[in-house]
């Protein structure tokens, strides 16, 4: 890794404890220092998680680790396994138990007899890549391993897969998943895969009759559902109006019920409402050109990318906040910045945009740019409010008013 003024990308095990908290009925056990835990429990409260019965920590010697003793985690596996009775225990390596080879894999086989909690382990210790790694990694086991064999469908329900703590306003975008599949088709949300779930529901995944794929990292645990359960997926997420009313139409395909007619005309009238402000004299009046830089999610790039298209402003650069290597066949026109001086240097041209990134970005761009927060890290922006989406038809509703800012403030 170059050197690093900011944040680096948060690791590929940092997204396996973050994706594995919410989780009810279960409980993350990491095998290293208390540091490392007490460190990324700040994190982890950040993101809306909450730290109370979810997540513990072994704590470990000097001794332990030049001996390889690997008593105090089979210690806190029955500690654990009697005081809460959790339903199943993660234990997940830290990167000091990663680099000596522990075998955490071979402790939770040997221990299984001993506790009646189902143990799983994770190992990567955050070697393996930043955090899609470990998003792709959690959806997969998830699908694969928690998932129980199941013939009984539940009718008009669908789960939400790739929502991740990771994402700036998450829940605010599941909560307006939730009200367009409701009044578009009058489907019920029976879990939302690493966000909003319990055991429970995740043992019975294959009940549903669709999942929706919102990121590219739960592909692979879309495909594992459908082949174990016959289930189909949409992937994709709705941004801006015509976005949103595509992914409906997708949905409306798949499982062969149309589209609340209200709805529709409703989303319909409101994507009409922006063609004045396209070409012709409008355009001609305006005395700079509106561009806007967006970094994000891969996936949220490109949605937001649209929504700056409907809302007729071209996006200058489309940064990436990960690695593309998982990507397959990535858009040509989305960057990552491997070196972050390099991201740096890009965001002191930006003058006179519209920039949608994280907090690092905002307090590196000129000041004569009009800000959006939409992406992790997102440090000073609370989450209270879960009814503030960007995602669907609410979502392109605030994103039309910070334009209206934006065109404000820069006088455009």
């Amino acid at each position: 890794m170059s050197l690093c003024r900011f944040y680096p990308p948060a690791s590929d095990r940092m997204a396996i404890i973050w994706s594995l908290m919410p989780i009810q009925n279960a409980i993350v056990l990491e095998y290293g220092p208390a540091g490392t835990t007490h460190f990324g429990g700040g994190l982890y409260s950040s993101l809306g998680i909450r730290l109370s019965q979810s997540l513990f920590t072994t704590h470990i010697s000097e001794d332990d680790v030049i001996m390889g003793d690997v008593t105090r985690l089979e210690k806190a596996i029955v500690e654990i396994d009697e005081t809460y009775a959790p339903k199943v225990i993660f234990v997940v390596a830290s990167a000091v138990i990663a680099v000596i080879g522990t075998d955490i894999k071979g402790v939770c086989r040997y221990m299984q007899e001993k506790v009646n909690a189902k143990l799983v382990a994770f190992e990567d210790g955050g070697f393996r890549g930043d955090y899609t790694y470990g998003l792709r990694a959690v959806y997969k086991l998830l699908a694969k391993q928690i998932a129980k064999d199941c013939d009984k469908k539940e009718e008009k329900t669908y789960q939400i897969i790739g929502a991740s703590a990771g994402s700036y306003r998450i829940r605010s975008d599941v909560w307006e998943l939730q009200q367009l599949m409701s009044e578009a088709f009058g489907w019920k949300c029976r879990m939302v895969m690493g966000l909003e779930s319990d055991i429970e529901d995740l043992e019975t995944a294959g009940a549903a009759r669709l999942n929706l794929i919102i990121r590219n990292e739960a592909l692979e645990a879309g495909n594992i559902l459908k082949d174990r359960f016959g289930t189909p997926f949409v992937y994709g997420a709705p941004y801006g109006y015509q976005g949103t009313i595509d992914w409906l139409k997708q949905i409306s395909a798949v499982i062969g019920e149309p589209i609340n007619e209200e709805l529709l005309a409703r989303i319909e009238e409101k994507q009409a409402d922006l063609m004045p402000m396209g070409g012709g004299p409008m355009a001609s009046m305006r005395r700079k050109p509106a561009q806007a830089t967006i970094q994000a999610d891969y996936d949220t790039l490109l949605g937001l990318a649209g929504a700056m298209r409907e809302l007729d402003i071209e996006p200058t650069a489309m940064i990436c906040s990960h690695s593309l290597k998982a990507i397959e066949s990535p858009n040509a026109d989305v960057t990552y910045y491997a070196k972050e001086k390099d991201r740096l240097d890009l965001y002191q041209t930006l003058h006179g945009q519209w920039v949608l990134g994280d907090s690092v970005m905002e307090s590196c761009v000129p000041q004569d740019t009009y800000f959006t927060c939409v992406s992790f890290p997102f440090s000073g922006k609370p989450q209270i409010a879960h009814h503030l989406p960007f995602m669907g038809e609410k979502g392109m509703d605030y994103l039309r008013e910070c334009k209206e800012l934006y065109f404000d403030k820069l006088e455009i």
